[in-house]
C-alpha cells in the first residue's frame, strides 16, 4: 500500500481512462463446501450489470432461519473495481459469514464511461429487483428463499455509501412493499466540495486517496462541467425532503481517512434533519482499511450485526 492504486488511473484526451489491473474472484457456485456461497445473476444485460449473491452455506448445521438481506454497493470513486475485485469478494464472504446475512452485491456501470447518475440508476434498478424478488414466489431467486424482505439494508463503502445514501433517498419516496428497508449502513461514505476541509488537506501523500486522485475522481465521475459542489458530491448543497423519512442511519469512519471531516459533516446533516444515526469514528486507520485487515472487517460487521438485530 505503498503507492496508492488510484494514481495508476491513466486518463487518455479522448476521455477514455486505463484503470490499475486488480485481481478478480469468480463465483463459488453451489457445488462447494465453502462457508458462504456466491453466484451471480443478471440485472439489466443491456448496461452489463449484474449481482453477485452471497449466502451462508445451507447445508452446514444451524442455518434454517430467514436471514436479513443486505443489498451492497462497492467502493473505487465510480471510477474503478467491481463486485468481483478479489477484496470486494472476500469483503462481501465475511459479512455474509460474520453477520450473518444475504449479501447482495451490485456490478454497476462506472465512470467516465457512464459518469453519475448512472451507477445511481443502477442502484435504483438493483432496489427494484430486489422488490420484485419479494413479489415473486414461483420465479423468485432461489437463493433468496433464506432471506427476510422485511429486513433488507443497503450498504456500500467509500463511493458505494455515497450510492446507498442515494439508493435510500429513493426508496423513502417510493412505495416498494413487501419489501422494508429498516436501516442504512454507510462505511466510510465518499463525499467533497470545493472548500477543502483540515483532513483533505492534510492529504496531498496520503498511502490511499492522496488529494489528487480524489480530485481526478470527482472529475471523471461527476456530470461534465459540474464541480465538487455538485449535490453528487457535497449532499450539503441540496437536502431533499426525503431524507427526513430515511430509517436508522449507522456512519462509521477513522481519524486517518482523509475523507473523515466530510463523513462527520454528513452524519451532522442527517441529525439535523431528523434521521435517527449511529456514528462511530475509531482513532487511526486509513480509508478502506477493511479491505486489507481482515480483523478490522471482521469487527465492522459485528457493528452491522448489532445496528441491523437492533434496527428490526
Amino acid at each position: 500500500m505503498s503507492t496508492s492504486l488510484l494514481l495508476r488511473i491513466v486518463q487518455h484526451d479522448d476521455g477514455s481512462v486505463d484503470r490499475p489491473y486488480v485481481p478478480i474472484i469468480s463465483p463459488t457456485g453451489e457445488q462447494s463446501e465453502a462457508p458462504v456461497l456466491s453466484k451471480d445473476v443478471p440485472l439489466n444485460p443491456a448496461n452489463k450489470t449484474w449481482l453477485r449473491i452471497f449466502r451462508p452455506n445451507t447445508t452446514l448445521p444451524n442455518s434454517h432461519q430467514k436471514l436479513p438481506i443486505i443489498i451492497y454497493f462497492h467502493g473505487g470513486g465510480f471510477v474503478v473495481f467491481s463486485a468481483a475485485t478479489c477484496f470486494y469478494h472476500t469483503y462481501c464472504e465475511t459479512m455474509a459469514r460474520v453477520v450473518p446475512a444475504l449479501v447482495v452485491s451490485l456490478e454497476y456501470r462506472l465512470a467516465p464511461e457512464h459518469r453519475l447518475p448512472a451507477a445511481y440508476e443502477d442502484a435504483a434498478e438493483a432496489l427494484v429487483w430486489l422488490q420484485s424478488q419479494a413479489r415473486a414466489v414461483a420465479t423468485r431467486e432461489p437463493w433468496l428463499s433464506d432471506g427476510d424482505f422485511s429486513s433488507c439494508f443497503l450498504m456500500g463503502s467509500s463511493s458505494g455509501a455515497n450510492m446507498a445514501y442515494r439508493a435510500g433517498l429513493l426508496a423513502a419516496a417510493l412505495e416498494l412493499p413487501p419489501l422494508r428497508l429498516p436501516g442504512l449502513i454507510f462505511d466510510q461514505p465518499y463525499f467533497g466540495g470545493e472548500e477543502r476541509t483540515p483532513s483533505e488537506m492534510r492529504s496531498e501523500d496520503d498511502i490511499v486517496i492522496p488529494l489528487r486522485a480524489n480530485d481526478l475522481l470527482w472529475r471523471l465521475a461527476l456530470p461534465k462541467g459540474a464541480d465538487r459542489d455538485h449535490e453528487f458530491c457535497n449532499p450539503a448543497v441540496a437536502v431533499p425532503r426525503e431524507l427526513r423519512r430515511l430509517p436508522r442511519c449507522l456512519v462509521t469512519g477513522y481519524e486517518g481517512d482523509p475523507l473523515v471531516d466530510r463523513q462527520r459533516m454528513f452524519a451532522e446533516m442527517l441529525e439535523r434533519e431528523g434521521a435517527s444515526v449511529v456514528a462511530e469514528v475509531e482513532e487511526g486507520g486509513f480509508h478502506g482499511i477493511e479491505l486489507v485487515i481482515p480483523e478490522k472487517a471482521e469487527a465492522l460487521f459485528v457493528k452491522v450485526r448489532h445496528f441491523i438485530f437492533n434496527a428490526c
